[in-house]
């Protein structure tokens, strides 16, 4: 039998804001540890006996990050499948599906997401190695998080008749929608209910053939998706059209509370889906008065709180119970108790058509990074890193001029049909409406400050005309 992992990367993460944004979500971030939450759990499946490489499914805005995060880890995916638009979990493992039973018609599918914590790698194996049992018997598998507490924030699944020669796996008798808290600690003391994870693992081929009785325009929309694809660069294009005409629905609500073939993996494996910042102080290393800490950070008289600095010293003095999280462009304040209406600041600044969910002030792209540090009336100023061997598009903008300044390394820029090199403290200036383009031809990363003037400076007012990744 051959697993395949199909790790899913999407979705934005809203409840981590100000660390997790639309363009850079939990999954993408060192949240927990010094490797990012894609990384850990690409990592988590490498080199297990009878898995293959990973297939990931990510947003078209994320790709660059995923497989540049990947490369770092020393992970080399089966393929990376771009969703044109978000569609929830069923039409994502639909592709992801389809997909493998080109390569494999025999794939048997490990359904993770990519933003979970898993603490207990052994027990972690061994859930696995259960499944692939119960899979071999025509099971589709999820895998129950034992409770440790009655937790509101998640749904549950009820165990039905054990499953014989299972070694304590069991049908599913039902799933449960998130209960209130005198409805969760029932459950936990009924001994019989689980965490539902929102992992799992079945054959691609019965997954299809459920999805098709329960779910038959998703099926289709994922066939037709998967077979109009086409590739772009290292990455497999679903087609948008397809794609986008899907339903959107959970695999829970698909295909898992149908069919009568689901079962459960009880699973011991210090499992948390970090949804939260509370969530988060949860599964952080604690000092002697509860407090989990990150950056630099002064705690006078402060108890069983989460402090996490990211570019400046913070300081919190007589507090209990709390969350602050600072970035450079944000600062969250909030009681333990109250996290969840962090999604509600998003919504405010949705509404207020604000960015400060979208972006950081460091954004990145393929060819590296920008970093916003001053702006005005007619002007901004940018941090640009070039990675070695990379370039910018060639481009031009309507409404703005540029100024760049090498602080270090050497930019080839072309600025019309003029080509020229610049080194360290040399600079250019590209006039409104004039075809330009930066490159590093070197072997370091190169460093500019760009000052841009005029009426609009959007990241929008950029005309490509050629563009190495592709991109419009």
């Amino acid at each position: 039998m051959k697993i395949y992992p199909v790790i899913l990367s999407g979705g934005a993460g809203t409840r981590l804001w100000p660390l997790s944004r639309a363009v850079l979500p939990k999954q993408l971030l060192p949240i927990v540890a010094d490797k990012t939450m894609l990384q850990d759990t690409a990592l988590r499946v490498a080199g297990l006996p009878g898995l293959m490489a990973p297939l990931v499914v990510c947003g078209n805005d994320h790709r660059f990050m995923v497989a540049e995060q990947l490369r770092a880890a020393g992970i080399t995916p089966l393929g990376i499948l771009l969703e044109p638009v978000g569609r929830n979990t069923a039409p994502a493992v639909a592709a992801a599906a389809h997909y493998l039973k080109a390569i494999d018609p025999e794939a048997v599918m490990l359904v993770l997401p990519a933003d979970h914590v898993i603490d207990n790698q052994q027990a972690f194996r061994e859930a696995v190695v259960r499944a692939a049992s119960l899979v071999q018997g025509g099971g589709l598998a999820t895998f129950g998080i034992v409770p440790k507490a009655p937790e509101t924030g998640y749904g549950y699944i009820l165990r039905g008749a054990p499953l014989a020669l299972s070694d304590g796996c069991y049908k599913v008798e039902r799933f449960v929608e998130k209960p209130d808290l005198a409805t969760a600690e029932r459950f936990v003391a009924d001994g019989g209910y689980y965490w539902n994870s929102g992992m799992f693992m079945f054959s691609a081929g019965q997954y299809l053939s459920e999805l098709a009785t329960f779910a038959p325009e998703i099926a289709a929309a994922a066939e037709q998706a998967v077979g109009s694809g086409y590739r772009d660069l290292d990455f497999c294009r679903l087609d948008e059209t397809a794609f986008s005409s899907c339903p959107s629905d959970s695999i829970d609500y698909a295909v898992m509370e149908h069919t009568a073939n689901a079962v459960v993996v009880p699973a011991d494996i210090g499992w948390s889906d970090v949804g939260s910042w509370s969530a988060l102080w949860e599964v952080q290393q604690h000092d002697e008065n509860g407090n989990a800490r990150r950056g630099d950070v002064y705690l006078d008289g402060v108890k069983n709180s989460l402090v996490r600095a990211e570019s400046r010293i913070v300081a919190v003095v007589g507090l209990e119970d709390v969350v602050v999280v600072e970035t450079n462009d944000a600062v969250l304040v909030a009681h333990k108790s109250q996290v969840q209406r962090v999604k509600q600041v998003v919504d405010h600044l949705k509404s207020k058509e604000r960015t400060e969910h979208l972006h950081h002030t460091k954004v990145y792209r393929p060819w590296g990074h920008y970093e916003g540090i001053d702006a005005g009336d007619r002007f901004q100023v940018k941090r640009i890193t070039v990675k070695p061997g990379e370039k910018l598009s060639l481009q031009m903008h309507h409404h703005r001029a540029e100024h760049w300044v090498v602080v270090s390394g050497t930019a080839r820029v072309t600025c019309g049909e003029k080509v020229s090199l610049l080194s360290e403290n040399e600079s250019t200036y590209i006039p409104i409406g004039m075809n330009h383009r930066l490159e590093n031809p070197g072997k370091l990363p190169l460093h500019i400050i760009e000052v841009q003037s005029g009426s609009y400076l959007g990241e929008d007012d950029i005309v490509r005309f050629e563009d190495i990744y592709k991109r419009s």
